[in-house]
């Protein structure tokens, strides 16, 4: 075995602990932010063929948020039911197989708090089929689909009064020909044949209409609870290829789509606008690392991040003298002996049990120099009077190292022992 006196180096610098610590760090704030994203992670969102707000395809209503957000409104999509408490303009756009109770409640308990637009579905969609030469597929981009056939939804009969009203599909036969519109002071075509419109009835007001007078977009007219509170205007367009992103291809339909926004916000007096996406199946429930940055949960998290840069401070900092000093694993040797059992008693703290043993050590040595046979404290006593008559006894002073319990008064006591060794050591001191 070699023994070697220089201490092993640490297995990591300082530095290198330091970049372990913040990549994880980095990693686990990576982690949480994937877990509170949800579906808008990797554009989960853009898929499936759905109209809502973060669509892509011809039926979906991206190219609305972005023709909103040019037109000076701050847009936010939201996938919490928090989010539709917002006292500025609420885009619903709800599917084909919507919940028309949730609709209704939603409508009614926006009177009194913002305006709303709700656009109606007409399209089923899909993606590109599988058997699509590579050729033609890749001329897809991604979100993009295949409009299957148009269909009127039946949640708009069940809705509570004043919004309910009926829908009726026409154009869907051989030889139909696309229908013009006019309304919100722009007229233009439709893009297929297709038509949606709507029946309504009292309370509702023609917005949009098309060549044979069939309703495309109307107000509604809700009743106020409180005679002095007027509620908030709300909007439906029933024709959605007047604001998807197959109808906003043509500026007219974009510029009347923009006008009933308008119209709603009181021309812009209103400058916030919220797109739903929960009535589509992308409401979120609040993560854990949303509700730890909300009170009453803010204290505790700030506590636990003070705590946390303690702890990692104190980590690159030293607590004392190192576990281990320079030189061999296995010391040998009487020193080291003594090294070892007096870090066992320190560590103990049972300093009162050093007291007799070393007194007892003491008495033999000056017993051997004083010439007395055996190490008997009166004996010794008799011996040192005789030696060196001005020195305290010895029964004295071993009496004091016994019965000291503290490290100073043992230290003391023990080193009185040794004096009077050490003057034994001399011989007589000479008058």
């Amino acid at each position: 075995m070699t023994a070697t006196g220089a201490a092993a180096s640490p297995a990591f610098s300082r530095g290198g602990a330091l970049a372990l610590a913040g990549g994880g760090l980095a990693l686990l704030l990576a982690l949480l932010y994937l877990i509170s994203a949800g579906a808008e992670f990797g554009g989960g969102e853009r898929g499936g063929g759905q109209a809502h707000a973060a669509a892509n395809g011809l039926n979906g209503y991206a190219g609305l948020v972005r023709l909103t957000e040019a037109q000076g409104y701050t847009v936010t999509r939201s996938r919490s039911g928090a989010g539709l408490k917002t006292d500025g303009l609420l885009v619903l756009t709800p599917p084909l197989a919507a919940d028309p109770e949730a609709i209704g409640k939603l409508l009614a308990e926006r009177r009194f708090t913002g305006p709303t637009l709700l656009i109606v579905p007409k399209w089923t969609a899909l993606p590109p089929p599988p058997d699509l030469p590579s050729t033609e597929r890749a001329k897809f981009k991604r979100g993009w689909v295949r409009l299957a056939g148009a269909e009127p939804s039946g949640w708009p009969e069940a809705l509570p009064a004043p919004y309910a009203f009926t829908l009726a599909l026409d154009g869907t036969e051989a030889g139909a020909v696309p229908t013009r519109w006019s309304g919100m002071g722009r007229t233009g075509a439709l893009p297929t044949a297709a038509v949606l419109h709507a029946k309504i009835g009292a309370g509702q007001r023609t917005l949009v209409t098309d060549a044979r007078a069939r309703t495309l977009a109307f107000a509604i007219a809700a009743e106020g609870g409180n005679p002095d509170e007027e509620p908030f205007p709300v909007a439906v367009i029933a024709e959605p290829d007047l604001s998807n992103n197959y109808g906003l291809d043509d500026p007219a339909r974009a510029a009347a789509t923009i006008a009933i926004i308008d119209a709603l916000t009181d021309d812009g007096e209103i400058g916030a606008v919220t797109f739903d996406m929960t009535l589509n199946g992308f409401g979120a429930s609040e993560n854990l690392l949303t509700l730890a940055f909300r009170p009453p949960f803010l204290a505790a998290t700030l506590s636990l991040l003070v705590a946390l840069l303690i702890v990692g401070w104190r980590a690159f900092q030293r607590f004392g003298p190192p576990a281990a000093a320079a030189g061999p694993d296995i010391a040998f040797g009487k020193r080291q002996l003594i090294v070892n059992g007096a870090g066992l008693i320190l560590r103990a703290r049972r300093f009162r049990l050093l007291g007799a043993p070393y007194a007892a050590i003491a008495a033999r040595r000056i017993a051997e120099r004083l010439g007395v046979p055996r190490a008997e404290p009166e004996a010794i006593d008799a011996a040192l009077a005789r030696r060196l008559p001005d020195e305290e006894p010895f029964t004295r002073r071993a009496a004091r190292l016994e019965a000291a319990d503290k490290p100073a008064a043992i230290l003391a006591a023990a080193r009185s022992l040794d004096d009077l060794a050490a003057k034994l050591q001399q011989g007589p001191t000479t008058r």
